[in-house]
């Protein structure tokens, strides 16, 4: 009886989220990390005087997104954010083919040109942004927000 209840119940939660016969459209198998759940996102320019970017970013949680930060050496910059990293999961960050997966970030930060490639999933809803560090202009700033 406790095994046929059990069955039930799966049965009923499949078929309420759409995994009824296999019948998954939304995922692959690799889930909420299958390329039909990945967005890119516009990169990240790190250049003296420059903006980061053209406009807010704007994410929906459960969304796994890619994101390249570039840097044109013109000067010594990062980015602050931890709000921000702490509300999303990072998967990978890739560095000239390197591949570091961390258990969390609180900043990054470019001494020359280069590029950087961030892998995440956006978890927790709210508004954020990533700053270069002691800048007040709002070119500077990032505003990210999680739905």
């Amino acid at each position: 009886m406790k095994t046929l209840s059990a069955v039930a119940l799966i049965a009923g939660l499949t078929a309420s989220i759409g995994l009824a016969d296999g019948d998954d459209t939304r995922f692959g198998l690799a889930g909420i990390l299958s390329a039909s759940n990945k967005e890119d996102l516009p990169p990240i320019t790190l250049s003296a005087g420059m903006p980061l970017a053209d406009a807010p970013l704007s994410l929906k949680s459960g969304t796994y997104y890619e994101i390249e930060i570039e840097a044109d050496g013109s000067q010594e910059l990062g980015l602050v954010g931890a709000e921000f990293f702490r509300a999303i999961w990072i998967d990978e960050i890739v560095i000239e083919g390197l591949e570091i997966r961390p258990l969390g970030l609180d900043s990054v930060e470019f001494d020359e040109a280069g590029t950087m490639e961030i892998g995440f999933l956006a978890i927790k809803p709210g508004s954020y942004n990533l700053r270069v560090p002691g800048s007040t202009g709002e070119t500077q700033r990032l505003d990210i927000t999680i739905e």
